[in-house]
């Protein structure tokens, strides 16, 4: 008896909370526009290709490893899995394009998830239909749903336009599945939910923080992002990207 109460203690001070410390956590960063800010619209939704360069170089000297929403059977067998999202499909995101380019080698494969809104595909400030295909062709681009008009979903009543249409038009365009929506201001609520998973296999919020698996009804839903913004400095950023203590 007392050795099964000393086996009982040991699991419950150890093993427990050694493996609450292992339990994986995905970062799932937000991103907007990848450019100078010019004076147009809020400063915060810029950030410039320079600190976007350094950023991806942190990534990639930290070993981590940059995945999209296809990919997500692979967060268990990578190292550092973490996903880069940017929503909204300007123009300005061919910045991003370059510095990938540039930081690719055999070691480093960066990718990225573009969330774009299907009407508004083509518009000057925005991502073409050739512009999204080529680069849904690099191998550097996943381009993903935004919905149609970008609407706060919780009042919307034509659902199928904006979730199902939009994503049928960027298949089009770009020849491949798409997957993945985000929640336009990150909005949603149980309908929406319902809704989203007519069509797609993941839903993306605004909750801050790391996505740490817990076995939570419609989980693949709820994806929490971390927003980099114009202000974060790369010492905020590093600790944005890393483990938060269990």
């Amino acid at each position: 008896m007392k050795n099964s109460v000393l086996l009982l203690l040991f699991f419950l001070i150890w093993v427990l909370p050694s493996h609450a410390c292992s339990q994986l956590q995905v970062p799932i960063l937000i991103y907007h526009s990848i450019d100078e800010y010019k004076g147009y619209g809020s400063k915060e939704l810029y950030v410039t290709p320079e600190n976007f360069e350094k950023q991806m170089m942190y990534l990639k000297k930290h070993g981590y490893t940059l995945l999209t929403f296809d990919q997500w059977q692979n967060i268990t067998k990578v190292n550092k899995p973490i996903f880069i999202t940017i929503d909204d499909g300007y123009k300005n995101n061919l910045n991003v394009y370059s510095i990938f380019q540039k930081l690719k080698d055999q070691q480093f494969k960066p990718v990225a998830t573009l969330f774009v809104i299907s009407e508004f595909i083509n518009r000057p400030s925005r991502l073409s239909n050739l512009e999204l295909k080529n680069l849904a062709e690099s191998g550097f681009f996943s381009i993903q749903s935004h919905t149609a008009t970008h609407p706060d979903l919780r009042n919307v009543k034509n659902y199928k336009y904006e979730l199902k249409e939009s994503k049928e038009t960027i298949e089009r365009i770009t020849g491949k599945p798409v997957i993945a929506l985000a929640y336009p201001y990150g909005n949603f609520n149980d309908n929406v939910i319902e809704e989203t998973k007519k069509y797609y296999q993941f839903g993306l919020t605004t909750i801050p923080g790391p996505f740490i698996e817990k076995g939570l009804k419609n989980e693949s839903y709820l994806l929490p992002r971390i927003y980099i913004k114009y202000s974060t400095t790369l010492e905020e950023f590093a600790k944005a990207v890393q483990p938060i203590p269990m």
